[in-house]
């Protein structure tokens, strides 16, 4: 079954077209609630693990985008600009094998699905995805806490670097969640400039959110039990 998220749908012209210009800030959500990085999803009854339907397992969600951040990078359209800026764009042509994967960030919502998946440009924003999708890469789902009982509006990523196609883009053996994880911050932290935008961003490794070891986790892989807290701020 191919899967297209309606937002890969309305990010598809944006990757076809590198130059495209920064969105409006009509784009930015509605100021947060809670002033806030984030909140534990455990406190709420949610996890850091998301949930994969077939296998009643789940990815970890090993990165959080500070609810802290610019306004605009936690809106749909400002975290593709971010991720654009870090090597990821959306999937190749916005198509998706398989199901969305659901995640509960304890804000009252429930299980929600990502609303977001991107993945490794490699560099070319207009097929790139389409050579991660063959030879595998860094890849994350996007999740953002909002509900009445949590709303930071920080964003969950659950990075994990995948296999090849031909493996059926299991993650990479022996810590392909760990890896995902540190990849990504490492290509975030500092300065990074993308199509009119300058973003810094820093990080602190946050320990005891999720237990180290492979309970519950897809595939069994085993992880460290590490998040990463990004904060990114749009600088002048």
């Amino acid at each position: 079954m191919v899967y297209i998220p309606f937002v890969s749908l309305l990010g598809l012209q944006g990757a076809l077209n590198p130059f495209a210009s920064k969105p409006e800030p009509a784009s930015v959500l509605e100021p947060a609630l809670v002033n806030a990085p984030f909140i534990n999803p455990k406190l709420g009854g949610g996890s850091l693990l998301n949930h994969d339907t077939g296998s009643g397992k789940g990815e970890p969600l090993n990165i959080i985008i500070s609810g802290l951040s610019s306004p605009w990078v936690l809106s749909d359209g400002g975290f593709l600009h971010f991720a654009n800026a870090i090597g990821f764009d959306i999937e190749c042509f916005g198509a998706h094998l398989g199901a969305p994967q659901s995640a509960n960030l304890g804000d009252g919502h429930g299980w929600v699905n990502q609303t977001l998946e991107l993945r490794n440009d490699y560099g070319n924003p207009i097929i790139g995805t389409c050579w991660e999708s063959l030879v595998g890469g860094n890849h994350l789902r996007m999740y953002r806490q909002i509900g009445p009982n949590a709303n930071t509006g920080a964003l969950f990523l659950a990075v994990s670097e995948e296999e090849t196609a031909r493996n059926h883009h299991n993650i990479r053996r022996p810590d392909g969640y760990d890896l995902g994880r540190d990849s990504l911050a490492n290509s975030a932290v500092g300065l990074k400039k993308y199509n009119g935008v300058t973003y810094q961003t820093t990080a602190q490794q946050i320990s005891g959110l999720i237990p180290p070891g492979n309970e519950g986790v897809n595939h069994e892989i085993p992880i460290d039990g590490k998040v990463t807290l990004l904060t990114v701020i749009i600088v002048p």
